[in-house]
């Protein structure tokens, strides 16, 4: 019997610290609240309540509906990004990564889209139809810049943060590839694509905002753009896992074949159509009225 008790007592006191970590856990659980938080994970992450994360999801999905396109409510479309994406679904787009040779080397490497990190002169520089002069072209007609994405702060996990931040500065790229201007009816086409690619929430909540879609946008992008949302999102490589920053040289129609992404009808020219068309008509009114 003596000779167990040592052997008894380390199990005693192995039971003892297990039972302490337990409780210390489920106390720091119970003291996270509004004036307790617990230090941040990373630099500029805001650790949130459970209540607070939905407050912020509803808040700033009702926000974004007003205006869903980049120059009006970005931050807000970011907040709503954030705080659905988890617990789930960042995640399941981090294991995407992480299951993709270039992806885990995108996850290691950890680059950043900025006009620091890519020059914009050089890719306007490139062949016609390379990839990266369609990228600096779309950003030229657009007036837009790689430099406004927000940073990600309500993530709790510092590498799924990465992969929010390099989802949301990649968005860009999806646009050019794809065409798609940043007008209400574009920013729902590609917000269906990513749905369909990424299967983050905030990508679906967006299409809400086709309320605001006269009924004839709202009728071509039924007809037109989400079919080929569908199609392409659902066929498509997880582009995720592009390095866009080493297929800058490459010729554009060659990368969207082999991501198997379909160019979707031209928005601007049908856009510029319509346009066209109905000053020819207010014209002829106009001439009609100035016989009579």
């Amino acid at each position: 019997m003596t000779s167990l008790q040592p052997c008894s007592t380390l199990a005693r006191r192995a039971l003892s610290r297990h039972v302490s970590l337990k409780c210390q856990c489920l106390s720091a659980v119970r003291s996270f609240s509004v004036l307790n938080r617990p230090p941040p994970n990373y630099p500029g992450h805001v650790p949130l309540t459970t209540i607070e994360r939905g407050a912020l999801a509803i808040g700033s999905a009702f926000g974004s509906l007003v205006d869903p396109r980049r120059g009006g409510k970005s931050y807000l479309i970011a907040a709503l990004g954030e705080a659905t994406a988890t617990p789930y679904f960042i995640y399941r787009l981090r294991d995407a990564m992480l299951a993709n040779p270039t992806g885990r080397r995108i996850l290691r490497d950890r680059p950043r889209i900025t006009s620091q990190t890519l020059s914009l002169p050089y890719l306007r520089s490139l062949p016609d139809n390379s990839v990266g002069r369609t990228y600096a072209i779309w950003l030229d007609r657009e007036g837009v810049s790689p430099d406004t994405r927000d940073n990600v702060q309500y993530i709790d996990d510092e590498e799924c943060a990465y992969v929010m931040q390099r989802y949301r500065e990649c968005h860009d790229f999806y646009h050019a590839v794809t065409g798609l201007p940043t007008v209400v009816e574009g920013e729902l086409a590609l917000k269906a694509f990513e749905f369909l690619n990424t299967v983050l929430p905030m990508t679906a909540l967006s299409l809400a905002a086709m309320v605001r879609l006269k009924p004839a946008e709202r009728e071509r992008l039924f007809a037109l753009h989400l079919p080929w949302a569908v199609r392409s999102g659902l066929g498509s490589e997880e582009l995720i896992n592009v390095y866009w920053e080493e297929q800058l040289e490459r010729n554009v129609d060659e990368l969207r074949a082999e991501l198997n992404i379909e160019t979707p009808p031209d928005l601007r020219q049908i856009r510029r159509m319509i346009r066209q068309q109905k000053k020819a008509e207010r014209e002829k009114r106009t001439a009609q009225t100035s016989a009579q």
